[in-house]
């Protein structure tokens, strides 16, 4: 019988997919081009991203999606069916037992359809797990995404007190593109303001503040125009999303029992996600709770390598799925 244990973080921005024993084999954008003609995927992952504002009229990129939910269903499971193919290499996937991550703060109704968009991709079991719980087991994990952010501190198996808020990455970027229409009357899009949010963004003061020369479209005459923007201003765009990210990290902290808030202060706060790359965004959280605060490793790696771990011990982590999806 060919089975295979698979964990996929379905993420707003970004998909990764582990298979037990050969670790994350997928780290694909979470995109699709469709052709609006004939209603085809044309393009999925890496390939679809690239071609975002830069395709004709037939040709639609597409985020299934939001917030770190299913907001396209038939276009999530195409996704899913061609990252799964990707990652078994073309072979039979029906005898498949797969762990989903999803936020701590998704309605039973959101959960059922990512658990079915998993099921019509071929599945045949399907475990649903938080991404916090995924994450880390034992500690207090910030894990910053495309479009949740989750804050919970975990012991003995199961999550203690935890926040989740609809708002990651991709408010940062929103968050850039506002400032830049309003302040200077120019329109930028998704991929600019990644870019600017990556190369000189921060959440915290730096040493040395960069600055970045930007292309855009002058929204008065509609012409092409090019500006400076620096590093700080960049930082005080931000700062709307960056606040209520920290407000859920304490209202967390707040949750968590006393003796549990003491082991916190010794082991510190563990931040995962593609939100732990911004520069500073440690030294944001240090300052606003005291606490001590770590970048993982591999932040972008956690909650896929999280369910290779469940996998080794489902038996054990028996309480980290959800009530209704437990194996």
């Amino acid at each position: 019988m060919f089975i295979k244990d698979i964990g996929i973080d379905l993420g707003t921005a970004n998909t990764l997919i582990y298979l037990r024993g050969r670790g994350i084999i997928i780290r694909e954008p979470s995109v699709v081009a469709v052709n609006t003609h004939t209603d085809s995927a044309k393009y999925v992952g890496k390939e679809a991203k690239e071609v975002i504002g830069r395709t004709p009229g037939s040709i639609v990129a597409v985020k299934p999606l939001k917030n770190g939910v299913i907001a396209d269903f038939e276009t999530t499971t195409i996704m899913l069916q061609e990252f799964i193919r990707k990652a078994l290499r073309g072979k039979t996937f029906t005898k498949a037992r797969v762990i989903i991550c999803v936020p701590s703060g998704v309605t039973t109704v959101e959960r059922r359809a990512v658990k079915e968009a998993v099921e019509q991709a071929g599945a045949k079991y399907v475990l649903i797990v938080e991404e916090a719980m995924a994450a880390a087991i034992g500690s207090m994990i910030v894990d910053i995404g495309g479009g949740t952010s989750e804050a919970a501190v975990i012991s003995m198996g199961g999550i203690i007190s935890s926040k989740s808020i609809r708002c990651g990455g991709d408010e940062l970027d929103a968050a850039i593109i506002n400032h830049i229409r309003k302040r200077y009357n120019l329109l930028i899009g998704e991929r600019t303001a990644e870019d600017i949010k990556i190369q000189i963004g921060s959440a915290f003061p730096m040493e040395r503040e960069d600055a970045m020369e930007i292309k855009g479209r002058n929204l008065l005459n509609g012409l092409p125009e090019t500006i400076n923007i620096t590093g700080s201003e960049v930082r005080d765009a931000m700062s709307e999303p960056l606040a209520r990210i920290v407000d859920a990290i304490k209202y967390t902290l707040e949750q968590t029992p006393p003796d549990l808030s003491a082991d916190i202060i010794d082991r510190g706060i563990i931040l995962s996600g593609g939100g732990a790359l911004l520069r500073g965004i440690d030294r944001l959280i240090h300052k606003e709770t005291g606490m001590p605060v770590l970048v993982a490793e591999y932040p972008l790696d956690c909650v896929a390598e999280g369910t290779g771990k469940l996998f080794s011990n489902l038996e054990r982590y028996q309480d980290a799925f959800m009530e209704d999806n437990r194996y």
